[in-house]
């Protein structure tokens, strides 16, 4: 493709840079890049784990450029900002000619490089909305290499005070997606070994990984359950912290 115009819409005074409260929602701008999304104390605070995934977005140069909302907008199965995004309940608020409307971003991506957006729409912002209950959430991928790469396979795990455990999953399957367990097996001290793994194996079963270049489909499940069980203990450990 040899596009006869590129138009560059971060000097559009309509699209916020900021990040503001609305309505128990933490509004993220278009216009916020990585550095300004990871330096900002509310995020840190209330989504550490949307911090960590934004924190390995590309090279530092990158992330003073790229924007969350262009992270979402590309739709790569392994965009590492979508699985902590999703579990921590997104929705994208998108403006165009024929109006505004809000969409949860579990159903913002239809397939590889493919959204809801229709022709002319714009991502405006996307809203966090702030937990109402203690919560504590982790991060993790697994690359070929250290430094700049896509994701073989990246998660964010998520518990709350309720036992509710949400497990988001990329670069597995045609989108990033969202499974969750809410018996709280998963979070359930005194839980056996074997229910856990149990309830972990319907999550990760749900998982669609192919062979490519970055890894084969085997070996992504097999880190599936390796980093998912990782997470899962880093997630819990920070629900006690608080």
């Amino acid at each position: 493709m040899r596009p006869a115009v590129v138009v560059d819409i971060k000097e559009v005074a309509d699209l916020s840079a900021e990040i503001a409260e609305v309505h128990g929602h933490l509004r993220i701008g278009a216009r916020v890049v990585m550095t300004d999304l990871m330096a900002d104390d509310r995020i840190r605070r209330h989504f550490l784990a949307l911090v960590e995934a934004a924190s390995v977005v590309g090279s530092v140069q990158i992330r003073n450029r790229a924007t969350l909302a262009g992270n979402i907008c590309n739709a790569s199965p392994a965009a590492d900002t979508a699985p902590a995004l999703l579990v921590y309940g997104a929705i994208v608020n998108l403006i165009g000619a024929v109006g505004a409307r809000r969409v949860p971003l579990t159903e913002f991506f239809t397939g590889p490089g493919r959204t809801v957006m229709q022709k002319g729409e714009l991502v405006a912002s996307i809203d966090l909305p702030v937990p109402p209950r203690p919560a504590g959430a982790a991060f993790g991928r697994v690359t070929r290499r250290y430094g700049v790469d896509l994701a073989t396979i990246n998660l964010c795990c998520r518990v709350d005070a309720s036992g509710e455990t949400r497990f988001a999953y990329g670069a597995v399957g045609p989108r990033p997606f969202l499974v969750t367990d809410s018996r709280g097996a998963l979070t359930d001290l005194a839980a056996s070994g074997d229910a856990k793994a149990e309830a972990l194996r319907e999550l990760i079963a749900q998982a669609s990984p192919i062979s490519d270049v970055r890894g084969g489909r085997e070996y992504r499940l097999a880190m599936l359950d390796v980093m998912s069980r990782r997470a899962l203990r880093t997630a819990g450990e920070r629900l006690r912290a608080q």
